[in-house]
């Protein structure tokens, strides 16, 4: 992906994020903080960590700040309501600093939280990555609830492969 202008790319990351956030709404109440193991990040967990890793490291790296993320623990937001207020405007504020990223800044450096300088689009690009990586997270959370999840881009694995020609052999 090549990020040209914030424009363009906020709105790819409002999408990105649409895909994880629609999956907020499918977690029984009751499991929100469930857990697969003894020390392991709740659904809750996953979700208040993309909202306050997106704002509080992310979005302060972009700007030119330092990170200010220091945790996810329940006591930010508990409970469905709750968790997903603060992805939502947590959400909202990231996307307002990164649409005012000009293509100087998108194209200088940011400095992540080990001191590292990186391009500020490249540093994009890695919460993308991130977002992906806890949103399969989170699928396979739903997955052992017994949670029928949504396909992420509208078709299921069986439904491809049934649309698809027999490869020739």
């Amino acid at each position: 992906m090549i990020i040209v202008d914030a424009g363009s790319f906020v709105d790819y990351w409002r999408g990105v994020r649409h895909r994880t956030r629609r999956l907020l709404p499918l977690v029984p109440a009751e499991k929100l903080e469930w857990t697969p193991a003894t020390g392991r990040w709740t659904v809750g967990d996953q979700f208040r960590h993309l909202a306050l890793i997106e704002r509080w490291m992310y979005a302060e790296n972009v700007a030119g700040r330092p990170s200010r993320y220091s945790g996810h623990g329940r006591e930010l937001a508990e409970g469905l309501d709750s968790v997903a207020g603060l992805l939502d405007r947590l959400h909202e504020e990231s996307c307002q600093i990164f649409s005012a990223l000009t293509p100087a800044e998108l194209n200088g450096k940011a400095v992540t939280p080990a001191g590292t300088p990186i391009t500020t689009h490249k540093w994009l690009r890695a919460m993308v990555e991130h977002e992906a990586h806890h949103r399969g997270q989170i699928y396979l959370l739903l997955g052992l609830l017994g949670v029928k999840s949504p396909p992420i881009f509208g078709l299921t694995e069986e439904e491809v492969a049934t649309r698809s020609m027999s490869p020739s052999r």
